[in-house]
This record gives structure tokens, C-alpha cells and sequence, in this order.
């Protein structure tokens, strides 16, 4: 019995050891970017029109379902606009979507064709009242200078006493909705920039005729608001469109508040 207790004491004793020796030992190597790519098959890595066009295609269908079936419940039902508010979640989701591919349009990994890009990407964020072009040039800035204390366009270091915003600026900038707007028109405090001017520094020169082109198509989209308010009501307008725009710019101040803070 004594024997059999000596021999227990022993085991405890080395797996208390191998405990202490797994603890002290370094933590195994995580592998690299590059060797994850390796491992990952070539086809992941490649854009296609058909498969890229297939997500727009369904996405499109989508928000015009929503729309429709929101219609009908309006027109059909005595208190069917009680269900604005679920419609108005779904379709901001929606349009969240189109941003988002329009995004990648942007990156330029849509497809391997850069005019289909920015056609894709112009018609798909103009719809979302979001400037693709001028987007596409301060957002690539952004991923290419990631950081950079004078080249980044947004969230990055600054030298000596960090700069303050005003309280309405600082309001302004993380309001949901309406921060979204709010870097379009003033960038990011204190480097600012104005993503509807075509003669911004940036935009000038070589992006001039993408720049304007974009431009045109969104004043061209505010122009069709314009009328539809005219024809079905601007409230109308409100209900189907903005407020589902707006829901999307929510959702954007959230996105990008989880992507640069350590909240």
C-alpha cells in the first residue's frame, strides 16, 4: 500500500512538471500571410465577370423585392405601414451590400477589367448617395499608407500635442448616419477633404475625367429623387429610399469604429 502511494506521489509529482514545462515553453509559431496563401487554392485568387455580376444581379433582385413587397403591404392593408421599420432594417442591410461591392469594385477585385469596375461601382454606391470614384481614390490612399503619419488619409498618428476636434465635429463624426455624410463632405479632422469637389488636390489631374463622371451620375441620382419625390411624394421618397440610405450610413460609422479603435 505504502509502495502503491510512493508511485502515485511520482506521477503527480512528473505531470506537475510537465505542466510547469508546457507553461514555460514558447508559444508555437503562427504562420505567415505568405503561408497561408500557399496553402490556399489558386481559383481563390482569381476574379471572375460571372461569378462578381452574379452577386450584383441577386443583390439587385433583392432590394427590389423588398421594395416591392413593402409596397404591397402599404397598399393592401389598413396598418401595413407598421411594418416600415422591419423593412427599413432589411433594406439598409441590403444596401449595405451593394456597398460593399462596390467596395470591392474599388479594390479592383470585382474583375480583372478596371472600366467595368468603375462603371459596377459608380451605379452601385451612386444608388447608396455615395460618391465612388473620389471614395475609391482617398480609400486606396488609405489602404496604401495605412497609418502613415503624412501620407494617410484617415486614423492616423500625429506628431507632438494630438489634434482636438471641436465637440460638433467630434459629435458629428461618429453620429450614426450622419457620420458617414460627414466624412464625405469634411474627411477626417485636421486633414480634411471634400469628396464632392472635383479640384481637391487629390482628385485633380489624372482622376479628373473618373472624378467628374462620378460626380455627374450622383447629381444625375439626386435629380431622379428629385422627380420620383414629385410623381409619388417626397415622404414617400423618405420612407422607401432615404431612410434605408440612412440605416446604410449607420452601419457604416459602426464598420469603421470596429475596424480602427480597440473598443
Amino acid at each position: 500500500m505504502g509502495k502503491g502511494g510512493h508511485n502515485t506521489r511520482i506521477g503527480n509529482t512528473d505531470d506537475q512538471q510537465a505542466d510547469l514545462a508546457s507553461l514555460s515553453a514558447p508559444p508555437h509559431r503562427l504562420p505567415t500571410l505568405s503561408e497561408i496563401k500557399v496553402k490556399l487554392p489558386a481559383h481563390c485568387f482569381r476574379s471572375t465577370v460571372r461569378e462578381s455580376m452574379s452577386y450584383v444581379v441577386k443583390d439587385v433582385i433583392y432590394v427590389a423585392l423588398a421594395f416591392i413587397v413593402m409596397y404591397q403591404i402599404q397598399n393592401r392593408f389598413q396598418y401595413g405601414f407598421l411594418l416600415f421599420p422591419i423593412y427599413w432594417c432589411v433594406q439598409g442591410t441590403l444596401y449595405t451590400s451593394l456597398f460593399v461591392l462596390g467596395h470591392d469594385c474599388g479594390h479592383s477585385s470585382f474583375s480583372t477589367y478596371p472600366l467595368l469596375n468603375d462603371i459596377v461601382g459608380t451605379i452601385l454606391h451612386t444608388w447608396i448617395l455615395t460618391p465612388y470614384y473620389t471614395w475609391k481614390i482617398t480609400h486606396n490612399k488609405h489602404h496604401k499608407n495605412t497609418g502613415n503619419i503624412d501620407k494617410d488619409e484617415i486614423f492616423y498618428p500625429q506628431r507632438g500635442s494630438p489634434f482636438e476636434p471641436s465637440l460638433i465635429d467630434d459629435i458629428l463624426s461618429w453620429l450614426p448616419g450622419i457620420g458617414w455624410f460627414y466624412y464625405l463632405l469634411n474627411g477626417y479632422s485636421p486633414r480634411t477633404i471634400n469628396h464632392f469637389n472635383p479640384f481637391e488636390p487629390i482628385f485633380y489631374n489624372r482622376n479628373l475625367l473618373g472624378v467628374s463622371c462620378s460626380l455627374l451620375a450622383y447629381v444625375g441620382m439626386c435629380y431622379s429623387m428629385y422627380l420620383y419625390g414629385c410623381s409619388f411624394g417626397f415622404m414617400n421618397l423618405v420612407a422607401y429610399h432615404l431612410i434605408p440610405v440612412f440605416l446604410f450610413a449607420s452601419y457604416m460609422v459602426i464598420i469603421t469604429m470596429l475596424h480602427h479603435t480597440e473598443l
